[in-house]
């Protein structure tokens, strides 16, 4: 990436998003990945406003898979670095205890629930 990120209006229409979600559903192909497959998730307020109240551009989202054994989405803040003409990872420090070498202290948010099973039945997104 050479450019920094303008993505103009964040929203999309209803419609539009329909057809993202079914375009990403079909891009399943195996039966395997569709008992695995993770439609979207919830994300608790809280952990947009943590993840936002940083000196940050963006917001990244890393998939995972938590203790639950859940796909889940990690939330990192991002910042525009011109000279590197990317948008580099930023840890808020928080000084928690049990981490190793240079990750010690830093947080990265969590909180997201798979869909299904967190989904919403009545959605239009929602198959």
């Amino acid at each position: 990436m050479s450019e920094k990120l303008d993505l103009g209006s964040v929203e999309i229409p209803l419609s539009e998003g329909i057809v993202w979600a079914d375009k990403y559903r079909k891009s399943i192909q195996t039966e395997e990945g569709r008992k695995k497959q993770v439609d979207g998730y919830l994300i608790p307020l809280q952990t947009l406003k943590l993840v936002m109240n940083q000196d940050i551009d963006a917001v990244r989202a890393y998939k995972g898979i938590n203790k639950a054994g859940e796909q889940t989405l990690i939330f990192v803040g991002a910042k525009w670095d011109a000279k590197e003409g990317i948008y580099v990872d930023v840890f808020k420090t928080e000084g928690l205890e049990g981490g190793e070498g240079e990750e010690e202290g830093s947080v990265v948010y969590d909180g997201a629930r798979p869909v299904p099973p967190y989904g919403d039945p009545n959605s239009p997104l929602n198959p």
